[in-house]
């Protein structure tokens, strides 16, 4: 089939190659505009435009698709029979959709109903939904409300951040647009609705959520670092800090950390660590990270970067923060200094 695949970041990338791997005709590319990025701020081609002229394919990018008439007349000429739609990043206007003549089929992120819109997969983690997946839909006007042809789940554990989850996801949108495109060749479809209940809207990302409060409870600190990877962040003797990957220290939940980190995790969240202010260090395990009260619970911090430093996690964590219990995350200044407390057996 001749294909006209969009997309922008490397999550739609793995799906333009398993297109070509299948040996379908993909006749172009359309992504969004250059962008600055890195320390020197000069403009880069996104992941899937960089991919397409690897590949020797014809890329069109544009600011504003709806207002681009001669953009539309081009890639109407190209007479695709499909347009493939992974994350692009613009809305395509109904000229567009009515188009290819097989249909425009968009590789979504969520299980549809729930998570429609800019960052499903984000709002998932954030949410604590036990289940994610990718949903093949047929696009219409409304923001992914068209009827479902394929779907496939995939479970989210308690330690899984965005960016796993994306990789994962990426490679089984890929797989799936594949055998959504085997069907489209093979004959009619029959796409399902999607059911008028359990909607839900993922909006996109804000600067201020990315603030770590420390007032809320471990679980939901936690969630916010996994979803929010790798822009979480909280202040550390006046300094902006990342924070990468924490455990939530619970009790009831002792056994699955340790299925997943060993027995030193379920003995770290059987541990009755003393109260503090939220924020505050009560503990240094040199092997594992810091223990931060919050809330309600404990949190483990594993893994944080300093501005201008590299991520750094156990023993290096400790010696780059210099932590001391009675110092509190997210103040200005250093906070009480108190004896540090060591957990070393763990």
């Amino acid at each position: 089939m001749r294909i006209l695949f969009w997309g922008t970041p490397t999550y739609a990338v793995p799906c333009l190659d398993a297109l070509i791997t299948a040996g379908h005709g993909v006749v172009g590319v359309v992504s969004q505009p250059d962008r600055r990025r890195g320390r020197g701020g000069w403009p880069q081609p996104s992941p899937v435009k960089r991919r397409a002229m690897d590949l020797g394919l014809p890329v069109w990018t544009t600011p504003s698709l709806r207002q681009d008439a001669a953009l539309k007349q081009q890639l109407a000429e190209l007479a695709a029979d499909v347009f493939v739609v992974v994350a692009f990043g613009q809305i395509l206007p109904p000229e567009m959709l009515a188009q290819p003549r097989l249909g425009c089929w968009n590789g979504h992120g969520s299980l549809l109903p729930r998570w429609r819109g800019a960052a499903p997969i984000q709002r998932a983690v954030l949410a604590g939904d036990e289940w994610t997946g990718v949903g093949i839909m047929a696009m219409e006007e409304g923001l992914d409300t068209g009827p479902v042809l394929l779907e496939r789940r995939l479970a989210i554990g308690l330690c899984d951040n965005a960016a796993t989850i994306a990789q994962r996801l990426s490679q089984l949108t890929a797989d799936l647009m594949v055998e959504a495109m085997a069907l489209l060749a093979a004959g009619p479809v029959q796409p399902q609705p999607q059911p008028a209940t359990g909607i839900t809207m993922a909006a996109k990302l804000s600067k201020e959520e990315f603030r770590l409060p420390w007032s809320e409870p471990a679980l939901q600190l936690h969630r916010r670092v996994m979803s929010f990877y790798p822009r979480a962040a909280t202040r550390w003797q006046g300094q902006r800090l990342n924070v990468l990957a924490t455990v939530p220290l619970l009790p009831q939940r002792a056994e699955e950390l340790g299925a997943m980190a060993g027995a030193p995790m379920t003995a770290l969240a059987q541990t009755p660590w003393p109260p503090g202010q939220p924020g505050q260090v009560v503990a240094v395990v040199p092997a594992q990270g810091l223990v931060v009260a919050t809330g309600e619970g404990h949190l483990l911090l594993q893994e944080a970067q300093l501005a201008s430093k590299t991520p750094c996690r156990g023993p290096r964590l400790h010696q780059v923060l210099r932590a001391e219990v009675g110092q509190r995350l997210g103040s200005a200044g250093a906070g009480q200094k108190n004896k540090v407390a060591r957990v070393n057996c763990l």
